[in-house]
This record gives C-alpha cells, sequence and structure tokens, in this order.
C-alpha cells in the first residue's frame, strides 16, 4: 500500500507544477502605443496624360543614351547581329568553304532519292527492300557528312593560321634598346 500511495502523491505533484509552468508561461500583454497624429495628405490620382509624357521623357533619354554609348565604343548588343564574330565572317564569306557547302548540298539532296513511303499494300520482301535501300542511303550520306566536315575543319585551320597573330615574334625581334 505504501508504494501506490507514494506513485498517487508523485503523480499529483506532476500534474501540479505542470500545470503552473502553463499557466507562468502566458505572454502578458503589450502596453498600448498613443497614436501619433499625422497631417492628412491628398488623395493623389494619376493622371494617364502625365504618365505617357513621362514614359516618352524615359525612352527618349535612353535612346540619347544609347546612341551615346555606340558613340563612345561600347558594346550595344544588337539581337539580330549577335554572334556574328569577325572570324566567323571569314569562314563564312570564304571561298573555298562556299564551295565545299554547295557541293555537299547538291550531293546530298542527289543521295535523297525517290523513295515510295506511302506504299501501304506492298508485301513484306519490298518493305525489306526499301528498308535495306533507306540504311544505305544513309550510310552513304553520314560517310559524306564525314568527308564534309574533315575538309571544312582543314579549311578553318588554313585560315587561322593565314590570319594568326604574330605579336610573340615581333616583341621577340625587338632590341630592348629601342
Amino acid at each position: 500500500m505504501k508504494m501506490s500511495s507514494i506513485f498517487k502523491i508523485g503523480l499529483a505533484a506532476i500534474v501540479a507544477s505542470v500545470l503552473s509552468t502553463a499557466q507562468a508561461q502566458v505572454p502578458q500583454p503589450k502596453p498600448e502605443k498613443p497614436k501619433k497624429e499625422r497631417p492628412e495628405k491628398e488623395k493623389k490620382k494619376w493622371d494617364p496624360a502625365k504618365v505617357k509624357e513621362r514614359l516618352k521623357a524615359a525612352f527618349d533619354q535612353r535612346k540619347k543614351r544609347r546612341g551615346d554609348a555606340k558613340k563612345k565604343g561600347h558594346k550595344v548588343y544588337d539581337r539580330k547581329k549577335r554572334g556574328s564574330s569577325a572570324f566567323g565572317k571569314l569562314i563564312r564569306n570564304d571561298a573555298k568553304i562556299k564551295e565545299l557547302r554547295e557541293s555537299f548540298k547538291a550531293a546530298a539532296d542527289k543521295m535523297k532519292g525517290e523513295f515510295d513511303r506511302k506504299a501501304l499494300d506492298a508485301t513484306d520482301e519490298e518493305k525489306a527492300a526499301l528498308r535495306e535501300k533507306l540504311a544505305e542511303s544513309r550510310k552513304e550520306w553520314h560517310e559524306k557528312m564525314k568527308t564534309h566536315h574533315k575538309e571544312v575543319s582543314k579549311r578553318i585551320k588554313e585560315i587561322r593560321e593565314e590570319f594568326k597573330n604574330n605579336r610573340d615574334k615581333v616583341i621577340d625581334g625587338n632590341d630592348p634598346g629601342e
């Protein structure tokens, strides 16, 4: 009996301590601050005409600054001309590369051939023969593509050598006493 009475007393003590801590943790309400008197402002209604004028002035100013930047030599990117570097222009305008491109295009057009893809009534043997023709033309096209790519890359290397910057040779060739 003593054990059960000790257990009951301990349980009552735990419940009492929990309730007292729960009440102690409630935050106290903050005191109210006195409200400051503010002068009333006039409600501003926006005028569409004024907004249009301000936008037009801002656009004009931006346009003027952009023109000044072009004059000063800053880079002003144009979406149409983006990615057109000087070396790329050299390659695109090169006569040999244009000739290679035209020859490859002509060869590719010639290889396309006339395949009847709508032959639904064809037998399995005819379909298999057609598949073989397509696979062969694909392989042939792939080989021509590889050779074309090699020729173009060879020509690009030649162009790089032609327009190589020989700055190091010029610097090494200068006499230190000059």
